[in-house]
């Protein structure tokens, strides 16, 4: 019986918290929206799986290594890892408040040498980025997304209206003249 209880505590059901259950559910009305009503399927498909993905327990998909190593690691590595961080833990507080110590100081206090030291002081122990935090990383903080999401929108873009009718040309000129006169005022 032992087993099963430490099975079941370890489990992603177990973790579920309230948040985690609305934006997996809000996941799947997107899911459903962009596949059985076509609404949007381009926008939608994604948003919809990112904000299951992300919000599985447990998973640690969208934080850095940094990060699950200060959530889960044993108290000899939050030490270690203080130490990385030019810190000393107080060893009569508790693990919590070494926790938050610890986001403390890499939220705001630490150099991006100490940074570095304590992640890889956080990956030698065996903790890893996660799949949508590298991919944030690469794709949309490099700016390399948004432009290629552009680019695909606009090889999608039908110019038949536009050749049938060129007249609706002012109008798409008019738009772009009222976002720029926009951003100057």
């Amino acid at each position: 019986m032992e087993n099963l209880l430490t099975l079941w505590e370890g489990s992603g059901a177990y973790n579920l918290t309230l948040g985690q259950t609305l934006m997996i559910a809000v996941g799947l009305g997107l899911l459903y929206l962009a596949i059985a009503k076509k609404f949007e399927p381009l926008l939608l498909v994604p948003i919809g799986f990112g904000g299951i993905l992300a919000n599985i327990p447990e998973a640690g998909l969208a934080i850095s290594a940094l990060d699950q190593a200060i959530e889960v690691a044993r108290p000899a590595v939050l030490h270690q890892m203080a130490m990385a961080l030019g810190a000393t833990l107080d060893p009569l507080a508790g693990e919590e408040a070494w926790r938050a110590t610890l986001k403390a100081l890499v939220d705001n206090g630490a150099s991006p040498d100490q940074l570095r030291a304590a992640k890889d002081v956080a990956m030698n122990v065996g903790y890893g980025d996660g799949l949508l935090y590298t991919f944030y990383q690469v794709a949309v903080a490099s700016g390399i997304a948004p432009l290629l999401i552009f680019m695909g929108v606009g090889a999608m873009t039908d110019f038949g209206p536009l050749l049938a009718n060129p007249r609706t040309l002012f109008l798409g000129a008019a738009a772009q003249f009222g976002i720029f006169a926009t951003v100057f005022g």
